[in-house]
């Protein structure tokens, strides 16, 4: 596959760029999916990931550490995505870091990254007991897990209802991917359920999800109360218009970030108005800094990935905001092992794990009003668990609820239990003290 050196653009068309001789490339692997079911939301994450390692090195690289990348298509196959990640992580020295954009692929790595000592990034997806750092050493679900989301939903839903105490006597259906991507909210809402007396139904869907007939005619039985929507690619749109034929509110629906995108509700048009899903932090940001920076540097240039109207989706800054903390990981690396230098897999490890992204520097980066702060440790390999609710009006994403944040009394006993069980199984020992500051 032919590596698109990205930093290449930035040195031809930049008056004076010698700073970039200073250290060899920063190695970014993209594990993408621009063909097959789930294409039409891969592209855009993809085409946003790419746009912001390119505005990086026109910046000016990581303190003059520039940026290449290659991208490897994964088609959203955990097999496929093995095979990526072992054909792209030694290449031009070594990969900085990985992002598998897939659960199921997040699974079989978590097993492969600590022997080669590579950091798997999975921002706002993955398992999401690997917010434990002392398990979980390569893991970083950065900004939030899927049990972030499915909290922040029961509240939402809870706050429409006058309070978690209204939600006594109500059903909840979660219509879910059958896959480990599908299944991760369920202990959560199991125990949200538990504690509040609500009835959860659980309505897996087979993948890609083209045909759920009998799970809306099983929606339309039950009459629930509130649809969770869990699902990814056509899943989503089908989901809507079933609702739709079945005559289930929108308004009553509630999606995972996964599922509350352009691509998902486009084709549906006023027949999804109404439905919500939580915002990952951003939603569409067609106005934010670092978009007009985007257009300004790279597309207007005839240099961008993608369409230039794509620019500020909801999938596309997702794909932004997951480059930018790969690229602030080495940044707070330099820190440590030298401004301006490579920094190695096992270096940017540290640099994730210690990630200071204070509202100054998100702003500074063109990030005003898109992102919270964010503060990872070596016990919280997440570092923030907010998020908001965005609807869908018949045309565009408006948010509609103020920032809400996961309830850390409900998720560390979780995180906690499931990375101790994972650590038995595994026959890991946890991290020490001492071992967080190697």
């Amino acid at each position: 596959m032919k590596i698109k050196s990205i930093a290449m653009a930035a040195l031809i068309t930049a008056v004076g760029s010698t700073a970039f001789a200073q250290a060899k490339d920063q190695f970014f692997p993209v594990l993408s999916y621009r063909t097959g079911a789930y294409a039409p939301n891969g592209v855009p994450w993809a085409n946003g990931f790419v746009d912001y390692l390119k505005l990086t090195n026109a910046r000016g690289g990581v303190n003059g550490v520039k940026i290449s990348y290659e991208e490897c298509e994964t088609a959203y196959d955990t097999a496929r995505s093995v095979e990526c990640y072992e054909r792209l992580k030694g290449k031009n020295g070594g990969a900085t870091m990985v992002q598998s954009l897939s659960t199921g692929a997040t699974f079989a790595l978590t097993e492969k990254v600590p022997a080669d000592k590579i950091p798997l990034i999975t921002a706002g997806y993955g398992r999401s007991e690997s917010q434990d750092g002392s398990v979980f050493k390569w893991n970083f679900p950065l900004v939030g897990t899927y049990w972030v989301a499915a909290d922040i939903l029961v509240q939402a839903i809870a706050k429409k209802e006058g309070g978690l105490d209204k939600l006594k006597g109500k059903k909840i259906t979660l219509v879910y991917h059958d896959s480990p991507f599908g299944k991760e909210p369920i202990p959560l809402l199991q125990e949200r359920a538990a504690m509040h007396g609500f009835t959860l139904q659980l309505l897996p869907v087979t993948a890609p999800g083209v045909d759920q007939k009998a799970t809306w005619l099983q929606v339309r039985q039950a009459k629930p109360d509130y649809v969770l929507l869990w699902g990814w690619g056509v899943m989503n749109s089908t989901a809507l218009k079933e609702a739709q034929a079945t005559g289930y509110p929108r308004e009553k629906m509630y999606g995972v970030w996964w599922s509350g995108a352009e691509p998902d509700v486009r084709d549906v048009g006023d027949g999804a108005k109404g439905y919500n899903a939580a915002a990952f932090q951003h939603g569409a940001e067609p106005n934010s800094k670092v978009v007009k920076e985007i257009l300004t540097t790279l597309h207007d240039k005839g240099q961008g990935t993608g369409p230039k109207d794509e620019v500020g989706q909801v999938l596309y800054m997702r794909g932004v905001v997951s480059s930018m903390l790969a690229v602030e990981g080495v940044r707070r690396a330099q820190e440590r092992y030298g401004k301006g230098k490579w920094i190695s897999g096992e270096q940017a490890r540290w640099g994730y794990e210690n990630l200071t992204l204070d509202q100054k520097k998100l702003d500074a980066l063109g990030f005003a009003g898109v992102m919270r702060p964010v503060s990872t440790s070596c016990v919280d390999h997440m570092g923030a668990n907010w998020a908001r609710v965005h609807t869908w009006d018949g045309k565009k994403w408006n948010f509609t609820s103020d920032w809400l944040q996961a309830d850390e009394q409900v998720l560390k006993p979780l995180v906690k239990s499931t990375a101790a069980k994972y650590a038995a199984d595994k026959k890991l020992t946890p991290r020490t003290p001492a071992d967080c500051q190697s």
